[in-house]
């Protein structure tokens, strides 16, 4: 009810009504495009109005209250216009408490950085509504700590909790951060383990800033967490927003471009403050060390500009190499750099000489330690080893697939093992590598190792130029020079290379456990299979290789790591364009369709947005072999 200039009661609920209706039938953004703003500037300066407004969206219908609601939060510029439009709406209606502090912030995940700004504000700006703040803070945090959901959720969704917890921690005050500093200390605990142990160096990174956040809140006084990783644009942006809303909340008027505005100047206050605390410590230490060098002013610096830096010459036998890097001439760390620069080269010179110690000399470079700061170390050691794998390459991958599953080894030198075997074969079975440019090392390989979030990215693009290669084009131009042919020399190894890897997965070790905890291997694992799957094309082996990974895929499809899933579905990529058509059509036909029908599920339903195109890619090759089925004639 309330009062019209005639000094009569009237009601407003037939508007609460019509607006609810309106708003539920689809147009939302054309009512409340015009009547948000309107209902702005009548509640700015008028309590009359704002009591009306308030009127209007409690006299909603529960069944049309969502829409109406999001509708309000989504248009309404700021939080103090969004509490001048919806008063205490959220505290006196389940409804839309259930909308803004459920909906919204757990079950969606598409709103703009802006609106969880305008609705976390809001919350934060009356003490009624600070109870829910509280509230909401406390299940984004259980959310965040969850290691299924951390699993199952899309990404994209757990940068939307993360980002919506920092703007949560920017409202909180000190006796409320207080109150409820074990639960915040066992949610970031629970939760930075859950993001670390994820495969994905998106989400790992993600856990990190926010674990971060979180500490810096908890403890305002003494050490802080602090991770190492580099700091992109999607970084800033999560640390940003906690300091945007400290002068959001001193001036909670403002317009939207002079709030931005004043967000964009409060940037670049804490690493001008950080940088003269820094700048301004040393000061005592500089005037100390000053007046200790005054008796030093008078010596005459030594003339050194005819220095010349001398070279240790490089050991030309390879038994030579073993021995420096072995320890027998350890003392000498200048030898031990030389040998480690050329032995790449030396091994590609003298291949009879290496094939004579090629497993010892791989064992030897597998175990290698760095021992001084050698600039490109871990480079320069993984294209040595590689050159001894190329260069005899039977019983050499033989020691290396063995050593994958032995014991005492670490995770990083059971991923060195795979990314030195896919090297080892993209160099085999590529002819680009033959002659002059297989020693210049500017060749890059073509296949992404490291596990990230657009790993698939190169798949999709394998998969591209394979296709690209099998479409029949017409062109008129000028025809290009045939590149020199050269055998395929992974063709005769390629088995060497493959079933020992997919053999012993599922047997877990003392400190290996593929199939649990160490998923990021697994996941490593996968990937490495499928490089070599795609690099077996018109190998003998091929086919009993594609079998055997499809079994492979089988047993695995259901894993819960984004990750593991991402390589598994670009090892049917790699099996459907590396098999002949004829021999999958005879040997596999049951077993693609069960894949078929897997695929289906995975791009239906699969939290990953890379896995459900991996899904899709592979569906759109089923479905031109079952064009060459059909044009087979019978």
């Amino acid at each position: 009810v309330c009062f019209n200039p005639g000094g009569l009661d009237c009601s407003i609920s037939f508007v609460s009504h019509v607006l609810g209706k309106v708003c539920a039938h689809g147009w939302q953004k054309e009512i409340l495009g015009v009547l948000v703003p309107r209902l702005t500037d009548l509640t700015k300066s008028d309590c009359i109005w704002q009591r009306i407004c308030w009127q209007l969206v409690e006299c909603v219908p529960d069944r049309w209250m969502e829409a109406v609601v999001l509708g309000f939060v989504q248009r309404a510029p700021g939080a103090d216009v969004l509490s001048r439009l919806l008063g205490n709406l959220v505290v006196k209606n389940k409804k839309a408490q259930f909308v803004v502090t459920q909906k919204m912030l757990l079950l969606q995940y598409g709103h703009t950085t802006a609106v969880l700004q305008s609705l976390l504000g809001y919350l934060s700006l009356d003490s009624v509504r600070r109870s829910l703040l509280l509230r909401v803070l406390q299940e984004l945090l259980e959310t965040w700590s969850s290691s299924s959901a951390v699993k199952h959720s899309p990404p994209e969704q757990q940068l939307y909790i993360s980002k919506a917890i920092l703007i949560c921690l920017s409202h909180l005050k000190e006796p409320e951060i207080a109150s409820c500093r074990q639960e915040l200390l066992r949610s970031m605990m629970e939760g930075v383990k859950c993001h670390l142990e994820s495969s994905l160096p998106h989400l790992r990174r993600l856990g990190m800033v926010v674990a971060e956040s979180i500490s810096l809140h908890i403890h305002t006084e003494g050490p802080v967490l602090k991770f190492e990783y580099e700091e992109d644009d999607e970084t800033r942006e999560l640390k940003s927003l906690l300091v945007q809303n400290p002068s959001f909340c001193v001036v909670p008027s403002l317009p939207d471009d002079d709030r931005s505005e004043k967000a964009g100047a409060a940037l670049p206050l804490v690493p001008e403050s950080n940088e003269k605390s820094y700048t301004a410590a040393p000061v005592m230490p500089d005037e100390e060390s000053d007046a200790e060098l005054d008796s030093d002013d008078d010596l005459v610096p030594y003339d050194m500009s005819d220095d010349k830096e001398l070279k240790v010459k490089a050991p030309v036998y390879i038994r030579d190499c073993i021995e420096v890097l072995t320890g027998a001439r350890s003392e000498d760390v200048d030898k031990w750099e030389a040998t480690v620069k050329a032995l790449e080269s030396l091994v590609r010179r003298n291949p009879a000489a290496t094939r004579e110690v090629s497993v010892e000399l791989a064992k030897v470079l597998l175990h290698l330690e760095e021992k001084t700061c050698i600039e490109g170390f871990v480079e320069l050691r993984q294209r040595a080893q590689v050159a001894v794998l190329t260069t005899d390459p039977i019983p050499v991958a033989k020691y290396l697939t063995s050593q994958f599953y032995s014991l005492n080894y670490s995770l990083r030198q059971r991923m060195d093992i795979l990314d030195v075997l896919v090297l080892a074969a993209q160099e085999l079975s590529c002819p680009k590598f033959h002659g002059k440019s297989k020693h210049s090392g500017v060749q890059k390989p073509c296949i992404q190792l490291l596990p990230g979030s657009d790993s698939s990215k190169g798949w999709r693009r394998i998969v591209d130029e394979r296709i690209k290669s099998k479409t029949r084009r017409f062109d008129m131009g000028q025809s290009r020079a045939e590149l020199a042919s050269h055998p395929n020399e992974f063709n005769s190894v390629a088995g060497y290379f493959f079933f020992p890897l997919i053999q012993h997965f599922d047997r877990p070790l003392t400190t290996f456990d593929l199939l649990g905890e160490d998923h990021l291997v697994l996941g490593r694992l996968v990937h490495t299979l499928a490089v070599l799957m795609y690099l077996a094309v018109n190998t003998v082996a091929v086919t009993a290789m594609g079998k055997a990974l499809l079994e492979f895929v089988w047993a695995l499809r259901f894993h819960t790591d984004s990750y593991v899933r991402q390589g598994l579905l670009s090892c049917v990529s790699s099996l459907l364009l590396s098999v002949p058509t004829e021999r999958i059509l005879a040997d596999m036909t049951e077993e693609l369709l069960e894949t078929q029908s897997w695929l289906g599920d995975v791009m239906e339903k699969d939290p990953d947005g890379d896995c459900r195109k991996l899904a899709l890619q592979n569906l759109l090759l089923m479905e031109n072999l079952k064009k060459k089925l059909e044009a087979v004639p019978s």
